[in-house]
């Protein structure tokens, strides 16, 4: 009798994010991670005790793949550091529309686990040294920032818009030197 072949948490956790990424939230289940693995759901249950738990390890790697975007962005050099932290934001939204949906547009009300949208102390620096501002005023323009970006990304994600991605970068510009202009800085 052959050994019986191991199914890893990894290998699981990536079959559920292709399901997501083909199928969406809607069709992500231990029946459908089971049948992409060619296995039964038992692997699934043996590596994650419940599909929450599946869920959780699934959102974390999904959340690590859009970091990824945002460290390909900003090591390519084509924008200064904090823009490119927004490209990458909506690129992500543009490429992995489930993927972003997933993560970024779900109820997370009865989620409390799960880390609000902070400021990183790495994004605190960067917008630091962009603005020279800190403490509440520095949070509440990356918070203005960041709503504006989320926008654009989410227009991306939900088919709303399909913009050119010099228009986007054009209008990111734009929103960040408003910010500068309505908090008193120079542009």
């Amino acid at each position: 009798m052959p050994p019986k072949v191991k199914i890893t948490k990894e290998e699981i956790v990536e079959a559920a994010v292709d399901i997501l990424r083909q199928s969406g939230v809607r069709g992500l289940n231990a029946r459908t991670v089971a049948a992409a693995l060619g296995c039964s759901t038992q692997p699934v249950f043996s590596n994650f005790a419940t599909m929450d738990a599946l869920d959780r390890a699934v959102l974390l790697r999904v959340n690590g793949l859009c970091e990824e975007y945002i460290q390909r962005e900003t090591e390519s050099g084509e924008y200064p550091v904090y823009k490119a932290s927004g490209m990458a934001y909506i690129r992500f939204a543009k490429e992995e529309k489930e993927l972003f949906r997933y993560l970024y547009m779900r109820d997370r009300t009865e989620d409390p686990d799960f880390e609000k949208i902070e400021f990183g102390e790495q994004m605190e620096t960067i917008v630091q040294e962009h603005t020279g501002l800190n403490g509440a005023q520095m949070k509440l323009f990356h918070l203005e920032m960041w709503a504006f970006v989320h926008g654009i990304a989410t227009m991306f994600a939900t088919g709303f818009l399909d913009l050119d991605w010099a228009l986007v970068s054009q209008m990111l510009t734009n929103a960040y030197q408003g910010l500068r202009r309505q908090y008193g800085l120079e542009v």
